[in-house]
């Protein structure tokens, strides 16, 4: 049966219901999420659904994926509970909406780069579409440049690379849902020394710096800004009571204050001089907009530029050595003065 004819039938077969469009719509995000390559239950595809924000009650779908198993080529495993469902070999399957490969590729670099930046429901709500896009980047002539780009491309690290900290899974979750729905979150965190305290904060903003995850929030009754390490959240219960973001804050303007630099926000200008050969690659990435570079009467460079203190600064400028000397800051209101 062609597929519009099925999908009809579909709609005919469930129209003594309340509201025949929600059942074909239902319908069609089922069929977009089971899989080909393996099996997936009621259970899976109701919390998929869910963390899209699609609230079925499970037995509305079972019957839904009834009906499906009968007029599409969808495989319905009922040897065991729960019965599994997966996409016959030979199958169409769903090509509404069909991926390109191009948009396959950049699902499949989303799945790979954002894992830890979105949501945890919303990565797990797409899993249909990072499955499709697996397998319409998979053998085959078809999207060969697609599938070659992902080994073309590379970040490369500017220091020292580490293996990421471990992250508790329930606490990235809890965290992410929490900073997700402006709730409240209950933590019980260990600093650096091993000390643990716990605190009632209000989650702003998720970043990743190197290979640390950081949350940016607020401690209840204060309205100052502080970071803490995700990897050294014990763990993380989520309110029931909400929040109005706080106008003040903003996550850029946090990172362009310097403060994941280890950093309180101070503007200076600058001023050192550097080696010609250690300083060069300064003419082509200045560290400001409005750096000036002279060249001095023995080679060296004079560099001054309007910047952010803060320790990341100073461990950067001690990394060159001998080759960086008369370091001066002024604040920049006393050389704006």
């Amino acid at each position: 049966m062609p597929y519009p004819d099925a999908i009809a039938a579909l709609d005919h077969g469930m129209s003594k219901r309340p509201d025949t469009q929600e059942t074909v719509q239902l319908a069609l995000e089922l069929m977009r999420r089971i899989p080909r390559n393996r099996k997936i239950t009621a259970d899976e595809l109701h919390r998929q659904l869910q963390d899209a924000g699609i609230i079925r009650d499970l037995r509305s779908i079972q019957r839904q994926l009834k009906a499906l198993s009968a007029h599409f080529g969808i495989e319905c495993d009922d040897r065991s509970k729960p019965h599994g469902y997966r996409w016959l070999p030979d199958a169409e399957g769903l090509a509404l909406p069909h991926l390109s490969p191009q948009e396959s590729l950049l699902l499949r670099l989303a799945e790979e780069h954002l894992r830890h930046l979105l949501p945890p429901k919303l990565m797990k709500s797409m899993d249909g579409f990072f499955e499709q896009a697996r397998r319409n980047l998979g053998e085959g002539e078809s999207a060969k440049l697609e599938r070659e780009w992902p080994h073309k491309v590379r970040v490369v690290a500017t220091s020292q690379p580490l293996l990421p900290p471990k992250i508790l899974p329930v606490v990235f979750e809890t965290v992410s849902e929490a900073l997700y729905s402006n709730r409240w979150l209950h933590v019980e965190y260990a600093n650096a020394s091993g000390k643990r305290s716990k605190a009632d904060v209000m989650p702003l903003g998720l970043a990743q710096q190197g290979p640390g995850l950081y949350l940016i929030c607020r401690f209840k009754g204060y309205d100052d800004d502080r970071a803490l390490a995700l990897h050294r959240i014990q763990s993380a219960a989520m309110s029931t009571l909400d929040f109005q973001r706080p106008k003040d804050f903003d996550l850029k303007r946090y990172d362009d204050e310097g403060r994941f630099r280890f950093g309180n926000g101070e503007r200076i200008r600058l001023s050192f001089s550097i080696s010609h050969d250690y300083g060069r690659h300064l003419l082509e990435m200045p560290l400001s907009s409005d750096q000036v570079a002279k060249e001095q009467k023995d080679g060296s460079l004079r560099i001054t530029a309007t910047v952010m203190d803060s320790l990341l600064l100073t461990q950067w400028l001690q990394g060159f050595g001998e080759e960086v000397w008369n370091v001066q800051r002024q604040r920049h209101a006393e050389a704006t003065d």
